[in-house]
């Protein structure tokens, strides 16, 4: 994994937890843990940004999931999978954000952008089926964004 990368999802994953609006960063179904943030894009690095083609700015969220096997032998492990995400706000309008899959050595994670509003709280549901299943998943997060 490039050390970029590693800074990114550190970077993604440390702002939830700090953030008082932050959602829970993870869900666990089935034998897996489905690893989930959303924040605007505006937090990221410019050097961040244009190495994985994403506008920069207070009105764009991004929201990140990585899908990890949890083994009995020892660390969970990173795994391929199918992933949907839709997103409702308050007033019922529905967003569906396509997925992209980045791989770097032993990590493989999902990202996609979308726009937000001030003070939007987007319901997000996640679909996952990880590779080799027949089973699919459900993984549920709220968020807030605050674009100003």
């Amino acid at each position: 994994m490039t050390k970029q990368l590693i800074r990114l999802f550190a970077a993604l994953f440390a702002l939830a937890l700090c953030l008082p609006s932050a959602a829970e960063t993870s869900t666990t179904v089935g034998g897996y843990t489905v690893e989930h943030n959303a924040i605007t894009t505006d937090s990221l690095t410019p050097q961040i940004a244009q190495q994985y083609d994403i506008t920069r700015s207070a009105n764009r969220g991004m929201v990140t999931i990585s899908v990890l096997e949890n083994r009995a032998e020892g660390q969970p492990v990173a795994v391929p999978a199918a992933v949907e995400v839709t997103a409702v706000n308050l007033t019922g309008q529905t967003r569906d954000i396509a997925v992209r899959e980045i791989r770097e050595q032993h990590a493989i994670y999902y990202i996609g952008d979308f726009p937000v509003s001030n003070e939007e709280t987007l319901n997000f549901t996640l679909k996952i089926k990880p590779q080799g299943t027949t089973q699919t998943y459900t993984a549920r997060f709220s968020q807030e964004f605050f674009t100003h």
